[in-house]
């Protein structure tokens, strides 16, 4: 469930009216979300005590603003109030274990639990049909909180420090009513509305829990850059959201993950080994009252990790008026750009995957590629670009469109080929299957021997022009080549094309599955023990 309340694109009032007179955009909306007159025979239900009701009686579902692995939210419209909200629609097909259908419950069970507040998005009601249980919530029309920080780039400490009291704030409020939110991250949080003084507010507790004081949980879950080094040892209780918040305002203040690193294993590695660089601009000019609460939320021990009341009592936050007001620097930003770009290597990888589709699937991204391309020169532009997202609409969230744009500027020509457009696309949709990414392989590894050697990587990038081949070359090696054996093998190549060198995008993925492996692996290798050295 956690990664499904996207931002909504801008909502022209005139579409929402134009909706009611005869354009049925609830038809589409309601294909995918209750796929109503589909007659098969009644799955479970989900929801207790709830009467089941077609979605399409009380509300006009409109267009897609988001999807996860589960849900797909809508911007949905009461028929009798004509209210903009937000619908969260969970398919029932993808309910495959009883796992997943009790996290539905307990999403809804937490979401009327928790008291009422300006930092929780309200939940409006939650029902079900044959299909498909929805949630309906208050439409937030000011983007995510990850968006603003792409948008700006950094932040100054007092903007930080305020959106670290809401972000603290909100886990204070579900600590106190026995719930654990367990997937704090920027996503998570969107803007009410566009203005700069916005409320902030959380969205999802597709992953939250309930909790007894004393009550420890091994169920390994989260996203990868946010998780706390108890959780990979798989016993934890309420002290990971704070780490999780510990990890959003080190970003804020410098632009990138205190963990990282280009696998989901060696992320993991990091965390446990839990040393965080201070060293790097602009840390050696931010005041040493929030370098210390960076350091006492990312406290790897959680009896001695801060509480949320602590944090909220720590200096920094308290006289947050008084933090310095001064922009950290134009290295923050150029590094979140640098970061949030696709290295060259998985550029050629995406270009040779869009070779491979068929028609159907470059379909709509050839019609996107038509509709920018206004000259009809074969090339889109900076300006068409923009001016075809804000002509067209568009389902992709506001840092997508920004990545687009950014993949244009800072790729020396100002402009996208219709190959490249369609590689960045694909790089955002996520529509690299295996498949896709055995042939890309195969197209690197040009002798068929199982791998990528650096000779046949510079071969491979020198057919795109580029002069400092070897040193781009060399570069990559250094990052995907986890265990250091001078060559690509296909399993560290997958690791490249699903996680890559833009943490704002693998941070979305969640997978139950991949994560119990990846603690058996760290168990095997020792990683679980590094914590405690």
């Amino acid at each position: 469930m956690g990664n499904c309340c996207r931002s909504p694109a801008a909502v022209a009032r005139e579409d929402v009216k134009s909706s009611f007179s005869g354009h049925d955009h609830g038809k589409r909306g309601g294909d995918s979300a209750s796929a109503v007159g589909n007659k098969k025979k009644a799955p479970i239900t989900v929801l207790a005590g709830v009467p089941k009701e077609n979605i399409e009686d009380r509300y006009l579902v409109d267009r897609e603003l988001g999807r996860g692995e589960f849900g797909v939210t809508y911007l949905c419209i009461d028929r009798d109030t004509r209210e903009l909200l937000a619908c969260k629609s969970i398919s029932k097909r993808k309910l495959r274990t009883a796992v997943d259908v009790d996290d539905v419950r307990r999403e809804v069970a937490i979401m009327r639990h928790l008291p009422k507040s300006s930092s929780i998005v309200a939940l409006r009601e939650a029902f079900e049909d044959d299909n498909a249980v929805h949630i309906v919530m208050e439409l937030c029309e000011g983007g995510e909180l990850f968006d603003r920080i792409v948008a700006r780039g950094h932040y100054t400490e007092r903007a930080a420090a305020s959106v670290t009291r809401t972000i603290v704030e909100v886990v204070q409020l579900c600590h106190k009513h026995g719930v654990i939110h367990r997937d704090l991250k920027p996503e998570n949080f969107l803007f009410a509305n566009k203005k700069e003084n916005s409320p902030l507010k959380a969205i999802d507790f597709g992953l939250s829990i309930f909790f007894k004081p004393g009550e420890r949980f091994s169920e390994i879950v989260g996203s990868p850059y946010y998780m706390a080094p108890e959780v990979l040892k798989r016993n934890y209780g309420p002290e990971i959201d704070i780490w999780s918040a510990g990890v959003i305002l080190y970003i804020l203040l410098c632009g990138v993950p205190p963990f990282w690193a280009e696998s989901e294993q060696g992320v993991a590695q990091a965390i446990l080994r839990g040393l965080i660089d201070f060293k790097r601009e602009p840390w050696p000019s931010i005041s040493e009252s929030a370098k210390s609460l960076v350091r006492q939320m990312l406290e790897p021990d959680p009896k001695l990790r801060l509480t949320a009341k602590q944090v909220l009592e720590h200096p920094w936050l308290l006289n947050a008026k008084k933090a310095p007001n001064v922009p950290l620097g134009d290295v923050v930003k150029s590094r979140l750009k640098q970061f949030s770009m696709m290295n060259r290597f998985k550029r050629k990888a995406l270009r040779v995957i869009a070779d491979f589709l068929s028609t159907e699937e470059v379909e709509d991204i050839k019609d996107m590629f038509k509709k920018m391309d206004t000259d009809n020169d074969g090339i889109v532009s900076i300006e068409e670009l923009k001016a075809g997202f804000q002509n067209n609409g568009s389902q992709l969230a506001e840092s997508e469109v920004q990545m687009l744009i950014e993949s244009v500027s800072n790729n020396g020509k100002g402009t996208l080929d219709y190959g490249e457009f369609v590689a960045v696309s694909l790089h955002l949709k996520r529509m690299a299957n295996d498949e896709h990414i055995r042939k890309a392989f195969s197209y690197f590894d040009k002798d068929g021997n199982g791998y990528i050697e650096p000779d046949e990587l510079r071969n491979a990038l020198m057919e795109d022009g580029a002069d400092d081949c070897t040193d781009v070359a060399n570069d990559i090696f250094q990052e995907v080549d986890t265990d250091k054996d001078g060559r690509i093998s296909y399993d560290e190549f997958v690791a490249m094309m699903k996680t890559g060198t833009d943490w704002r995008k693998a941070s979305r993925h969640y997978s139950r599955g991949r994560f119990n492996s990846l603690s058996l692996k760290l168990m095997k290798d020792g990683s679980l023990n590094l914590g405690n050295e």
